[in-house]
């Protein structure tokens, strides 16, 4: 079994994050900056920076926050939010990202996953794919959730794929912020259907969330979540001590 990555996730709006549920209703948690310090000094293993309403307003991602949050960030750090073009991966590279989340901007330009894989690499490009169930039909989502776009999930993962996208975050709609568990038949499917690190977000509600991640599904590198690490309900040296001693492999 690979290393098993976990991740927090700081979705930001107006310079500050925020959580809510199934993309609804979002509450103030704190400044970014500090969280992502606190974060990297504790065990996480990567980060990822949101900017969840650059998309929905058609503006660019602030870069100072983020400027200031990479400069306390010694783990990977992925970014995203209104990236639209390979000009804007270049403008959030340049200000600390070492990895740049697409998902709009892909849905409106596909041929930004090539451009973007052909100048950086394929390390660098993370489709990030917002997904809820319609009509017991997997769908894409746009604009922070907020826009259906009618297209089928797996396939249009599995395209972004085939055009460079080293990793996928899987987003379930369904189960964000609910905390009842990852969305283990969404995760199955996309496994199924691609062979690049696929990264689970969205239901985590307590360690054992994680642990029966893993179990369930071996194919999945990561796991990620937000208000359960932003409210101290899972330390990450806690979590990471509880999957050591159920048999999961992952970084100390």
């Amino acid at each position: 079994m690979i290393t098993k990555r976990i991740i927090p996730c700081l979705d930001v709006r107006d310079g500050r994050v925020v959580k809510g549920v199934n993309f609804q209703g979002l509450a103030d948690v704190n400044s970014p900056v500090e969280l992502a310090k606190y974060y990297s000094d504790n065990g996480a293993d990567e980060l990822v920076f949101y900017d969840i309403t650059a998309s929905a307003e058609g503006r660019a991602l602030f870069t100072d926050i983020l400027t200031e949050t990479a400069s306390q960030v010694f783990i990977p750090l992925t970014v995203g939010g209104g990236i639209n073009t390979v000009d804007d991966f270049d403008r959030v590279l340049k200000c600390g990202a070492d990895k740049v989340s697409v998902n709009s901007g892909a849905i409106r330009h596909p041929d930004l996953v090539r451009e973007a894989a052909r100048k950086y690499g394929d390390q660098c490009v993370v489709l990030s794919a917002d997904v809820k169930r319609v009509d017991g039909v997997f769908h894409v989502f746009a604009k922070g959730g907020r826009e259906d776009t009618g297209m089928e999930a797996i396939g249009w993962i599995r395209r972004c794929v085939d055009m460079g996208a080293g990793e996928i975050v899987v987003n379930s709609i369904d189960t964000d912020g609910v905390k009842n568990g990852f969305d283990l038949e969404m995760l199955a499917a996309v496994c199924d259907a691609v062979s690049v690190p696929v990264i689970a977000s969205g239901g985590a509600g307590n360690a054992r969330h994680f642990v029966d991640l893993f179990r369930a599904l071996p194919k999945v590198d990561a796991g990620l979540a937000a208000s359960i690490f932003h409210f101290g309900e899972v330390r990450i040296p806690d979590l990471k001590k509880e999957l050591a001693e159920n048999g999961i492999i992952v970084r100390r």
